[in-house]
């Protein structure tokens, strides 16, 4: 299972202080504000700095302020950076979610076992998620990632079982 999580992308600086957008990969941002470090990630580097302060933004996305950054000009080289952390500082998880990390690779199997491919991706499609499946014979589909569809979803199992096989033609 994957252990660090892009959760965010760093915007524009904003005000005069040195904060940045910080828009949330999950759409949620209560973890963000209880951040106290997270890794930056830009061009191949990797770093950690300290959170000196957060703010609730409109619109999904929070302000946040690195220690040693009080200035839109120094803080303007962050811009375009991921912040990663580690797992238990990702978003909360309710009942019947997952991590789109989690299900990349599982295989997929029909409720009688037999593989038909493994998961590539998990995707916003306008109406929902869609599951992009490799398939075994070489070919990819997209599958709307419902429960309609997708039965005994078992990451630490490595298995996704497909229920309605129709929705590949």
């Amino acid at each position: 299972m994957t252990e660090k999580f892009i959760i965010g992308l760093v915007g524009a600086p904003f005000g005069v202080k040195g904060f940045l957008k910080v828009h949330s990969c999950s759409g949620e941002i209560n973890h963000l504000l209880k951040l106290q470090s997270v890794f930056v990630s830009k061009d191949g580097n990797e770093r950690l700095v300290q959170i000196e302060e957060t703010q609730a933004g409109s619109a999904g996305f929070v302000l946040m302020r690195f220690a040693g950054i009080d200035a839109p000009e120094t803080a303007k080289s962050f811009t375009g950076a991921q912040l990663i952390v580690n797992r238990e500082q990702a978003a909360p998880l309710d009942d019947g979610e997952f991590y789109v990390e989690d299900l990349k690779g599982l295989t997929v199997n029909t409720e009688t076992g037999e593989t038909i491919g493994c998961i590539v991706d998990v995707i916003e499609g306008g109406g929902g998620e869609l599951a992009e499946i490799a398939l075994t014979n070489g070919g990819k589909r997209l599958v709307p990632f419902r429960k309609e569809f997708f039965t005994e979803i078992t990451p630490e199992k490595g298995k996704i079982v497909l229920k309605n096989l129709w929705i590949l033609d």
